[in-house]
């Protein structure tokens, strides 16, 4: 009950002054058919943010504004020169009720008056019922005093047309369905500031807003602007009756910023200024919205020097013909008539001394906004009365421009000419950074909280830095691509492979191509002496076995040159390995036999007889085949040899190989391993057999060229980087095959040739004989 009758109050209180003021005429009052609001805060009053009640308030006491006189005047003269034109509104006269806005929130009498009907509001009504008189409002100028006043007016859809709200929220048509402005929004402005920050490459910036409606969502605008931008917030302050200026400039000083944005009324601007030259803030480049930019004061205030440059952002200050005329024929006229001010509350200037030359040398700030706000109102009104006569709207025109609302784009064509600006750096703009920008081939490393502080670290090879790109992260080249330390682009890698005309491999291919002549060959001369000794003693058909196999192996070689693929690299490894393997099962067989026939017979003759019996020797080469088989295919299934590119050898090129995984294929490469012991071991222990009967010395010479081989290309493969490992690899595989194939089989083929007289069972048996006596004694 007692809100409702606080309430209660309130309204009465407002509406009070309503029936006690008189109606006469004023500045602020004119008869016509149909009538224009205005909300001018030609006064400005400071109040507390908390009241403990609602109470109005008698604004020409209070602090007079002489720019926003002039706006006020502007109506008037916009109103006249329509009243007096012949074509927009013939026959129709415009008048005005204006009242002094100087309050957010202790004006609302004004705001009553305009949209009560009969000196009485009907909040409860149909829209269509009791409608004001009043046909739309020009003003108010402030983004706060239209947040405030704004719905009033939107209830009943009375446009509310004003020359300085530039809040983003307006834009809401949801929710300001009849709110029009003929001033840029924030929006446009900071883009227009962004892109001056841009121009300048400024990066390291403060931002001064007002504490209100206005300032908070310029900060919200411009924080959401420079988010994708290289420009850093580094300070940002509220400005309020309270600021502490002289903390705030010394926190601006700590930090080395020299760009200061200010977005603020026109009073919060100049406060701001003026303590800067008290407490001697020197060369900083200060940037002004459309609020101040055009300020008359400041440029006269001392010391104003040293504070360094101002830049601003404003609309064209459009010199509007005949308005000074105008108000030289108003002050005469009232000099004259001497009409009592006074019509209705907040409807008195009080400005009587004020001299005409003081209102034409105002600041020319949102006169042409003004002026478009009475002309847009007229030719929506013009529109209406004749639209059902002419079936279409007539365009805008204001003393012959051509006027419109329309969208602002500030990137379209902005252009800044830097010789007209007068910098207090002897002619060259000034730089703002936290951190001085990185060398070429340079990544920055932030520092803290914002993005333009940072160090600088060297960008490792075989990564570059594209500051368009990312200017905080050095990226990787391509695997075809190569960098050196600190690049800001990597190179293409020449691509090195061993092609077949390569001499190497020439040379490699021949022998090769010998090697299976050879074995063509001897596999014939073997056929052909098949039941001599020698052949017999040699292994008989496993002579045919070993021989087919090193063949067959040897085709792995071929596939060590050209351009690798999927299938070079299979058959370059997995063949050689397979009958390799057989190869050395052979050998341990015949290591085997040639230790058993000589020694482990007489001791063990059951051994030697279930050996016999079951063709132990075929058993063993048949188990090692098939094991080796499945570890293959089991590799194979895990991971393929695949075409490899080796870039870590040389950064100029990539080497073109194979890449064989060593822990799929190691179960294969140890059974190559037990095998070649065991074959060392049996053939070790025949070392003293007949001089002329040394097989197990051959296999024993033989392992160990072998063993030599690889152990040489294993230590030049870890020391040697380049093309030429694959020419050293396939050598290896074909000395491995020319091992057995010199060392054991071309001994024999001499013995067949050239000595046929030891190719003999006699002489064999001799030889025999011969040891067996001397094992006994």
């Amino acid at each position: 009950m007692k809100h409702f009758l606080a309430a209660i109050c309130a309204v009465g209180f407002f509406l009070h002054p309503i029936n006690k003021c008189t109606v006469s005429t004023s500045e602020f009052h004119l008869e016509g058919d149909y009538v224009l609001g205005g909300l001018f805060d030609v006064h400005s009053v400071n109040v507390p943010s908390h009241q403990n009640r609602p109470e109005a308030i008698q604004c020409s006491s209070k602090t007079f504004l002489l720019p926003n006189y002039r706006r006020f005047q502007l109506m008037r003269f916009a109103v006249e020169e329509i009243n007096n034109s012949t074509i927009l509104l013939p026959n129709v006269t415009l008048g005005y009720e204006v009242f002094d806005h100087c309050s957010d929130s202790l004006s609302f009498p004004g705001v009553f008056k305009l949209i009560s009907v009969n000196g009485l509001i009907h909040p409860l009504s149909k829209p269509d019922k009791n409608v004001s008189r009043v046909i739309a409002v020009v003003g108010p100028f402030t983004s706060t005093q239209t947040l405030t006043i704004a719905p009033l007016f939107m209830m009943d859809l009375i446009p509310l047309v004003s020359y300085g709200s530039s809040g983003s929220i307006f834009s809401k048509k949801s929710e300001y369905p009849s709110f029009l402005r003929t001033v840029n929004p924030n929006n446009d402005t900071l883009d227009a500031i962004v892109n001056i920050l841009q121009h300048f490459r400024w990066r390291w910036v403060a931002f001064l807003n007002s504490d209100n409606d206005f300032g908070v969502d310029g900060l919200q605008l411009f924080q959401k602007r420079i988010q994708h931008t290289e420009i850093c917030l580094a300070y940002s302050e509220g400005l309020n009756e309270n600021t502490d200026y002289s903390q705030m400039f010394k926190q601006i000083e700590e930090q080395n910023i020299n760009i200061i944005v200010i977005f603020a009324p026109k009073l919060y601007a100049e406060a701001a200024i003026k303590a800067a030259i008290q407490l001697n803030v020197t060369n900083k480049v200060w940037i002004a919205d459309d609020g101040w930019s055009l300020n008359k004061r400041l440029p006269k205030m001392k010391g104003i020097q040293n504070i360094g440059t101002v830049v601003g952002v404003t609309q064209p200050a459009i010199r509007i013909p005949g308005f000074n005329e105008f108000l030289y024929s108003s002050k005469n006229h009232a000099a004259f008539t001497k009409v009592a001010q006074q019509v209705f509350c907040n409807q008195d200037c009080n400005c009587s001394d004020l001299l005409v030359e003081d209102i034409i040398a105002a600041d020319p700030s949102f006169s042409f906004p003004v002026h478009s706000a009475v002309y847009a109102i007229a030719h929506a009104l013009h529109n209406t009365l004749h639209s059902i006569l002419l079936g279409f709207c007539l365009s805008f025109c204001t003393f012959s421009c051509p006027f419109g609302f329309h969208q602002f784009e500030p990137t379209a064509h902005f252009y800044i000419n830097d010789s007209k600006i007068q910098w207090f750096t002897n002619g060259e703009a000034p730089t703002a950074f936290c951190s001085l920008e990185c060398s070429a081939g340079y990544a920055k490393k932030q520092s803290g909280i914002h993005k333009c502080c940072f160090s600088c670290e060297i960008c490792p090879a075989e990564t570059y830095i594209n500051t368009t790109e990312d200017p905080f992260k050095c990226l990787s080249c391509k695997e075809t691509e190569w960098s050196g330390e600190g690049s800001t682009s990597c190179n293409l890698r020449q691509v090195e492979f061993i092609p077949f005309f390569d001499s190497g491999a020439i040379v490699i291919m021949f022998f090769t191509w010998v090697l299976m002549g050879l074995t063509l060959s001897i596999s014939v001369l073997f056929a052909i002496n098949y039941d001599t000794p020698i052949v017999r003693s040699a292994g008989g058909p496993m002579c045919f076995l070993i021989l087919a196999c090193l063949g067959l192996c040897s085709v792995s070689v071929f596939f060590y040159f050209g351009k690798p693929t999927s299938a070079s690299c299979i058959v370059r490894h997995f063949p050689f390995i397979l009958f390799y393997t057989v190869c050395l099962a052979c050998f341990v067989v015949r290591s085997f036999q040639i230790v058993c026939i000589f020694k482990i017979a007489a001791k063990y003759p059951k051994l030697q007889n279930w050996w016999s019996k079951y063709h132990g020797q075929w058993l063993l080469i048949a188990i090692a085949f098939v094991t080796q088989a499945l570890l293959l295919i089991i590799s194979l299934s895990l991971d393929l040899p695949r075409p490899y590119n080796e870039t870590s050898w040389q950064q100029e090129q990539i080497v073109l190989g194979c890449y064989l995984n060593l822990q799929a294929t190691s179960c294969s490469l140890i059974l190559l391993l037990l095998l070649c012991c065991l074959c060392f071991v049996f053939s070790y222990m025949g070392k003293d057999l007949p001089k002329n009967y040394n097989e197990a010395k051959v296999i024993t010479f033989c392992l160990l060229l072998l063993i030599l081989t690889w152990i040489l290309f294993s230590t030049v493969y870890l020391l040697y980087f380049g093309k030429y490992i694959q020419t050293i690899n396939a050598l290896a595989v074909l000395l491995s095959l020319y091992t057995f194939l010199l060392w054991y089989f071309l001994p024999k083929c001499y013995i067949i040739v050239f000595e046929p007289h030891k190719n003999t069972q006699q002489y064999f048996q001799g030889l025999i004989q011969n040891y067996t006596k001397t094992i006994s004694q």
